[in-house]
């Protein structure tokens, strides 16, 4: 945070407050319906919305390491979030989970865990948010129809309005479709930065002039306070029940907030450090929670829009919670008498294009795996939990990606030439007789990858005194897997009276070694370390093999 601040200090000067200040002031314009709706996406008063936008970006541009990223709620947070909150008594389980949810994020963003994400592949999410952006649809049926289904499941749900249209209320009706045509025909206009905002004024307006006591409106959930939020403490009874719930969130944010970060560079044109962009959500996350607020993260619209809008420094999220606190203040009155209807239809559009065709077009094409990775992704989605949903998502990416690393590990004989560049060879099934054979693997090592190596690696059974040299360089440790594949290889070379050669081994390398000891095994005469010279060290252990075959057949 003090790290921020100093940031937020040297970059603050009278030119940016220009430009920030009224970026900040669209960021907050835009943001309030947004964040209403997200509160009622999570099924919550549409005010614990306001409250994170109060306090989201502000610590968001204090504490990350993004001189940009807007943070605040987000479309598919809220719905896990609403997916893990009880349905009486909640205000408690949404202050204790936010709060944990920070706290999950602070600390990856502590021990600097933000090479994370890269794990979570692109089929994954593209399958949650395809899935995310159907239930967000569904699930904005009943206030936009005024039908209320007994089904608990919304795809059940959408059958049972399908079966019932006769029982839609017109009037409910109109309301939602009107909001989502103004939305639509503003955003083709110069005023789209504010189309939602817009569109929500003006069919508040239209509802009270007629007088539309039928319908329902954001202050039945209850009262938006013209004031500060008060404080609030986590219910440490509830934490056990909701840790897991809090990862899931936590994720969601975490994956949207590196998009962010790789999307948006610094104004000095490196790209921010994902893991402190991590610790910066963390520390949204935490003050939100504690001021009553729904859970934040680092939203690509919110940040697209703050820089569209022409922001400079990190001024311009700060002063948005500012603005939000302020009209909040003057215009309490009126947000309360937003019909719901009106954030559905938002809503619903959110859902929609939450489901990027283009993106679900490149997974499908990119081949059969990733084609069902997607798909497990997202109807895991429709049909369980969206804590487990995402948590299998996960899982699964991790899978994936130890199943690609074992199906891309390969062998190459690399056959050395005088005064030419080395050729690379297909491994031969067996090992020849009192022959030097070099074997460079490609891919990683590590795990089941060792086992695919271990079923490439050419035969000695039927060979007399042969020689393998392992190139290693590049190599800074070793799996166990793999150490003990070298020691079963090792130990079949020996009983044919040849021996196995490690080439290019780094000091680390060889530390490990000696641990594990394979130095004792394989002799410290036959372990080449590796030098600045590309291909010294396997010259060298070249020629060495050469000259011990050559003694021992003497």
């Amino acid at each position: 945070m003090l790290t921020g601040l100093r940031k937020f200090g040297s970059a603050f000067h009278g030119k940016s407050l220009s430009a920030d200040f009224p970026a900040a002031l669209i960021s907050a314009v835009a943001g309030i319906p947004d964040s209403m709706a997200s509160a009622v996406l999570a099924g919550v008063n549409p005010v614990h919305g306001l409250y994170a936008l109060m306090v989201g970006p502000a610590s968001g541009a204090l504490a990350a390491s993004s001189v940009f990223m807007t943070v605040t709620t987000t479309s598919a947070m809220s719905l896990a979030t609403g997916a893990a909150l009880p349905g009486d008594d909640y205000v408690p389980a949404l202050i204790t989970l936010t709060i944990l949810v920070g706290v999950f994020q602070l600390l990856l963003g502590l021990f600097r865990f933000g090479f994370l994400v890269r794990y979570i592949s692109n089929a994954v999410m593209t399958g949650f948010l395809s899935g995310a952006g159907v239930l967000i649809i569904l699930g904005q049926l009943s206030d936009l129809t005024g039908y209320i289904s007994e089904y608990p499941n919304k795809v059940l749900q959408a059958v049972d309005l399908i079966l019932h249209l006769g029982q839609v209320q017109i009037e409910i009706l109109v309301t939602g479709l009107l909001t989502i045509f103004l939305i639509l025909v503003l955003d083709h206009t110069r005023a789209r930065k504010v189309s939602i905002l817009i569109a929500m004024v003006m069919v508040t307006a239209i509802i009270a002039l007629r007088g539309g006591e039928l319908i329902p409106v954001v202050g039945d959930q209850g009262s938006i306070p013209a004031s500060l939020p008060g404080l609030s403490v986590p219910d440490l009874s509830l934490i056990p029940g909701l840790v897991f719930s809090a990862a899931a969130v936590g994720v969601i944010g975490l994956v949207q907030g590196a998009g962010v970060s790789q999307t948006y560079p610094n104004p000095d044109g490196h790209y921010p450090n994902i893991s402190k962009d991590f610790a910066g959500q963390g520390i949204a996350n935490a003050v939100s929670g504690v001021l009553g607020g729904i859970p934040v993260g680092g939203s690509i619209s919110g940040t697209a829009l703050v820089v569209a809008s022409g922001a400079k420094t990190r001024l311009a999220n700060l002063l948005t919670g500012v603005f939000v606190l302020i009209i909040i203040v003057l215009l309490a009155p009126f947000v309360e008498r937003i019909p719901m209807p009106a954030l559905a239809g938002l809503l619903l559009l959110t859902g929609i294009r939450i489901i990027n065709v283009e993106r679900i077009s490149s997974v499908w094409n990119t081949g059969l795996a990733a084609r069902a990775v997607m798909l497990v992704t997202f109807l895991a989605t429709l049909a369980l939990p969206l804590q487990v949903a995402i948590g299998a998502g996960v899982a699964l990416s991790f899978v994936m990606h130890i199943i690609r690393d074992a199906e891309g590990v390969r062998i190459k004989q690399v056959v050395l030439q005088a005064n030419q560049f080395p050729i690379e060879q297909t491994v031969p099934g067996e090992l020849p007789s009192n022959r030097v054979t070099i074997l460079l693997p490609y891919g990683s090592l590590f795990f089941a990858s060792a086992r695919t190596f271990e079923d490439q690696l050419p035969s000695p059974d039927r060979a007399v005194r042969p020689v393998v040299i392992l190139l290693l360089r590049g190599r800074r440790e070793l799996g166990s897997t793999f150490v003990q594949v070298i020691d079963r290889y090792a130990r079949l070379l020996q009983a044919q009276g040849g021996k196995l050669i490690l080439s290019g081994v780094s000091e680390r390398l060889f530390d490990q070694m000696v641990r594990v000891g394979m130095v004792s095994l394989i002799g410290r005469e036959n372990i080449y370390p590796s030098t600045s010279y590309l291909g010294a060290a396997a010259n060298q252990a070249a020629r060495d093999a050469e000259a011990w075959l050559s003694t021992t057949s003497g």
